[in-house]
């Protein structure tokens, strides 16, 4: 492609997806040329892909294989020079035993008990999720309502090397997730998420790819209780790793129930769907443009911005 202006440094800008979805699932369809209206160019690449080290900004999008090649994914992610969201805020983000540190910081979230590789896994008494502590896209994820079932589920979990989180089912889930959306940091906009797990001992339902549980979106308007519950997230984690609100470029709270107890369901900073699809055609183009936006100032941050003159 032939760059108009060749003086102007034009920095190299990857989305990441992963090899099943090498350019998303259309949620971000729109990105693209949000960017190229600031007189950004981006493509979109698997995370794997070696030519993701040489970007001058790797933007993680739909890496949701990562949960099967942690390791490796974490391995990647330290050696990408610059990387949206950063790496330490990332890895810490991929294993679910952040909603500890969540709650150790104050922020009510569903309770959840932590079972290493090993370790015996306990279950109270009622209906209850067990999941495993990495993963994506409900993968592993299943209610029960036997203790038994419940034990074997984590046990089965455990002896593929994968350590379990389990909650109380809580039955304001009939209604929905909240799926707050922020971005540089900022409130962007909400989206509903319909009921994900089906009755007790039965699996999701999968995309034809595997990667993720099929989902019933819808837009959102929620009540300032749950916002104030997404910003109490947000600011812990830009206060826990010191960096500026702007350079988590976005990030994705999960709420259940109403603004007299809402809870912290899932704190997503890795690879979450923002929900632009549920959006009208102006909120839409406004949200993209503020997403691109955040990526214009993260680059003039590191130095890499369109003004910055440097040469490849």
């Amino acid at each position: 492609m032939k760059l108009a202006r060749p003086e102007v440094f034009h920095p190299r800008i990857v989305l990441a997806g992963c090899r099943a979805l090498p350019d998303g699932d259309g949620d971000d369809a729109g990105l693209l040329t949000a960017l190229r209206q600031r007189g950004l160019h981006a493509r979109w690449l698997p995370w794997d892909d070696p030519a993701t080290l040489d970007a001058d900004l790797v933007i993680l999008r739909a890496t949701w294989d990562y949960t099967e090649r942690l390791d490796e994914f974490v391995s990647w992610a330290r050696q990408v020079p610059n990387l949206i969201n950063p790496a330490q805020v990332v890895e810490w983000n991929s294993d679910k035993r952040y909603l500890g540190d969540l709650q150790r910081m104050g922020i009510p979230v569903v309770p959840t008990t932590y079972f290493d590789v090993g370790a015996q896994v306990s279950v109270p008494a009622g209906e209850v999720v067990v999941k495993p502590a990495v993963g994506a896209g409900s993968m592993g994820a299943q209610r029960f309502v036997e203790r038994a079932e419940a034990l074997a589920h984590a046990a089965a979990l455990q002896a593929q090397g994968r350590a379990v989180l389990v909650q109380p089912y809580d039955r304001r889930i009939v209604d929905g997730e909240t799926a707050l959306v922020f971005i540089g940091g900022e409130e962007s906009h909400a989206f509903t998420k319909a009921p994900i797990l089906p009755p007790a001992g039965q699996p999701p339902e999968f995309d034809e790819t595997g990667t993720y549980a099929q989902e019933s979106l819808s837009p959102a308007d929620p009540d300032d209780e749950l916002w104030r519950l997404g910003r109490l997230a947000v600011d812990a984690v830009t206060r826990s790793f010191e960096i500026a609100p702007a350079d988590l470029l976005y990030a994705r709270v999960d709420v259940i129930g109403g603004p007299d107890d809402p809870r912290l369901l899932e704190l997503e900073l890795v690879e979450p769907s923002l929900g632009f699809r549920q959006l009208g055609a102006a909120d839409r183009d406004a949200a993209e443009r503020r997403f691109a936006v955040g990526v214009e100032g993260v680059l003039e941050r590191h130095g890499l911005g369109p003004l910055s003159h440097r040469r490849f």
